[in-house]
């Protein structure tokens, strides 16, 4: 009983053995491919790039606005990296039906997961479609109050760079349902400066100082409308002001600049700048 037991045993492990030898030139081939697929992945990845950069040279020659090559160039590296997934996911052996199967459910899956994503990447295509802003220009955006230069325009995110070099990343889902003010899309921007004197101040006085201050100035715009103007009767004192014509890269210069030329002028000139204050009489 104890040899015909040991013979069955054996016989058993014969068969295993047989069926582990039969089946290792199948477990190599399947090794094999994953390697090539490995290998072809990190190889035809390289080769994306390098179309990439190809296609962003191409666009910047054809003189397409820098904000479309940039959203155009990731579209094709994201589209080009999902068909060589696939194309590795056929030769592992996954049939195409299947492998459609599958995209098709993950499709849906991330369509539910990643609704803010994809109203990001709605938000990309109208940005460049509609180009409320570019490369380069200073925006705010309302929502948030962030502002700064944009850097990059991407399929979900523009970049900002804020005026101390602060990297800003806004979803573009963001941008596009929100108010949005572009401070630099036209070549001139009206500045606007208002002072406040005291009523016992020589009024025509400080109105032709700003006058002259507004002329003398290098880079306000003489050949445009100037307006010097008195803009309220406050409670602490008369609010004067003017508004002319600068350059938009001119704009917080100039603005600086004709404020401290306004106080020192007024203090030549003994016109006074009142502070808020009360006033207590005693009977």
């Amino acid at each position: 009983m104890k040899l015909d037991l040991y013979l069955a045993q054996t016989t058993e492990l014969q068969k295993i053995a047989s069926r582990l030898l039969e089946g290792l030139p199948t477990i190599e081939k399947w090794v094999f491919r994953v390697l090539l697929s490995v290998i072809a992945y990190f190889v035809v990845g390289k080769l994306i790039k390098k179309v990439c950069n190809f296609l962003k040279t191409a666009l910047q020659t054809a003189g397409v606005e820098v904000g479309a090559t940039q959203f155009i160039s990731s579209f094709a590296k994201a589209a080009m990296y999902v068909v060589l997934l696939m194309i590795i996911g056929v030769q592992l052996g996954i049939k195409e039906s299947s492998l459609v199967a599958v995209l098709a459910s993950a499709g849906a899956a991330l369509v539910l997961a990643l609704q803010g994503g994809l109203s990001n990447l709605a938000g990309g295509v109208i940005i460049l479609v509609l180009q409320p802003f570019t490369v380069g220009d200073y925006i705010i955006e309302s929502t948030n109050k962030q502002e700064g230069t944009v850097v990059k325009i991407d399929l979900f995110y523009t970049t900002l760079t804020s005026v101390d070099n602060k990297r800003i990343i806004v979803p573009n889902g963001t941008l596009t349902g929100a108010s949005i003010v572009n401070v630099t899309a036209q070549d001139r921007r009206n500045l606007e400066i208002k002072i406040m004197i005291s009523y016992q101040a020589d009024l025509i006085k400080a109105k032709s100082i700003l006058d002259r201050l507004l002329r003398e100035d290098p880079t306000t715009m003489s050949d445009k409308e100037m307006k010097v103007f008195v803009d309220e009767l406050a409670d602490d004192g008369v609010i004067i002001g003017f508004r002319v014509w600068v350059k938009t890269e001119d704009y917080w210069p100039t603005k600086w600049r004709l404020n401290e030329a306004i106080k020192l002028a007024f203090d030549e000139e003994k016109i006074e700048i009142p502070y808020p204050q009360l006033d207590v009489h005693i009977k």
